[in-house]
């Protein structure tokens, strides 16, 4: 447990240097969002493109644990994905144990937000 907050802190660090605080999960997670992505919108993303890249991130860490695998892009470039397993993470507790232990592999395979 202590490596794992050790990790889940060395992350944070990372991101507050990055950007200068350190975001709560659904920052964190539009961050990873918008990195998938891989570019930013001419104009501000709309309150269900942000929804959209929020479930991008989370899709995206999910397929480190095999619950989901990426299907492409569609026309405007946007990234899809495929589920290949129900999570069977058992209350909020755990669902969030579980994206900080993938937000924690992703960031430490390289994979920084812009």
């Amino acid at each position: 447990m202590e490596n794992f907050e050790q990790r889940w802190l060395d992350t944070q660090i990372l991101l507050k240097e990055r950007f200068g605080k350190i975001p709560d999960m659904e920052g964190t997670l539009f961050l990873i969002g918008v990195n998938e992505l891989g570019r930013m919108p001419r104009k501000k993303f709309s309150k269900e493109q942000k929804q959209d890249l929020m479930h991008i991130a989370v899709c995206t860490l999910l397929c480190q644990e095999g619950y989901y695998e990426y299907s492409g892009r569609d026309a405007d470039g946007w990234p899809h994905f495929h589920e290949l397993a129900h999570v069977e993470v058992k209350g909020i507790g755990g669902q969030e144990q579980l994206l900080k232990e993938c937000i924690i592999r992703y960031f430490e395979n390289g994979s920084t937000p812009n």
